[in-house]
């Protein structure tokens, strides 16, 4: 309540103080949220050992967003060495609790080799999860898989289809993707109108391929 100003005056101070004293007694949410404050220096010194610290704490009790926090924090070096392996074990922990942003990162590392051998499966899989929860870059890549992967059998009605729920979302990408299989008559009937409206809809993002095309 300190800390949003929630029926209180809006007190840093205050709220630090009970979220040290949550935390200290094993609180989760807690230890988290103290974590999240000593990274972001909200109303005290920004310390990223702090935060880590606390974010492992929550982490280690099962706290699926700590858990991603700390994947981040390994996959980027905040604070710490860049540690691929660190990453995918706590995007791992983070993503079988059904952590959406965790899933589709971990699909993103399978599919670089970033920390594990590329694995298109896993990729696939991973990829899989996080778009049946609206993620839309992980819509947008199962759109992609299904219609160039060369490892998974080729579907391109199922292309259309996650490409298409990608660009619901304002994927400027899918949509560009999907004006061009309208275009092209790839998975479904030539239809000059749709792909002018796909292409438009990405262009209005600032797409430059799209715009491009639109131009021609």
């Amino acid at each position: 309540m300190y800390s949003k100003g929630d029926g209180v005056p809006k007190d840093t101070a205050k709220s630090f103080e009970w979220f040290q004293k949550a935390a200290n007694l094993g609180h989760a949410e807690a230890q988290f949220f103290l974590g999240v404050i000593y990274a972001k220096g909200d109303g005290i010194p920004k310390d990223s050992a702090k935060a880590i610290e606390w974010f492992q704490k929550a982490a280690t009790q099962g706290h699926a967003e700590a858990q991603f926090f700390l994947g981040v924090i390994y996959t980027y070096g905040e604070g710490v060495s860049k540690n691929a392996a660190k990453a995918i074990e706590w995007y791992q922990k983070a993503a079988i609790q059904g952590h959406t942003e965790a899933q589709y990162n971990l699909g993103w590392m399978y599919s670089n080799g970033e920390g594990v051998p590329k694995d298109v499966t896993k990729t696939f899989e991973w990829f899989q999860k996080a778009a049946a929860q609206q993620h839309a870059e992980a819509q947008y890549n199962l759109g992609i898989m299904y219609r160039d992967s060369e490892s998974i059998p080729k579907d391109l009605a199922k292309a259309i289809e996650w490409l298409q729920k990608a660009a619901a979302q304002q994927h400027a990408e899918a949509q560009y993707n999907l004006g061009l299989m309208y275009r092209d008559g790839e998975g479904v009937p030539k239809d000059a109108t749709k792909a002018i409206e796909w292409f438009q809809k990405a262009a209005n993002q600032g797409h430059a391929k799209a715009q491009f095309v639109l131009n021609m």
